[in-house]
């Protein structure tokens, strides 16, 4: 693993643990999950793209084996996208009314 690889993992455990701070700090009481994952999507599309742009770059420098890996972690970044997009987390109002099964004031 290079240098630029390492420390690329290094930013990026970083940035996960204050996100995760961040919403703990948030939601102490009652985490709200689709808080998470709206979060979570933004994430995770900030690096797809980084990893794009990472794969362009080494593909520019003539680096095709780089520029390769470069560009099937995007991929697989965008696979987990749709994963998380496809997980239904019912709003808080929701789950409240599902609980009791009484209609909530508006």
């Amino acid at each position: 693993m290079d240098v630029m690889t390492q420390l690329h993992d290094l930013r990026l455990r970083l940035l996960v643990q204050q996100e995760s701070e961040r919403i703990a700090c948030s939601q102490p009481t009652d985490l709200d999950l689709s808080v998470v994952q709206a979060r979570s999507l933004c994430w995770l599309a900030l690096l797809a793209e980084a990893h794009e742009e990472q794969a362009s770059d080494a593909e520019r420098r003539g680096d095709v084996e780089q520029a390769m890996g470069w560009f099937a972690d995007a991929m697989r970044l965008r696979d987990v996208i749709q994963v998380v997009s496809s997980i239904e987390i019912p709003l808080p109002a929701t789950a409240l009314q599902d609980d009791d099964d009484t209609p909530l004031a508006a």
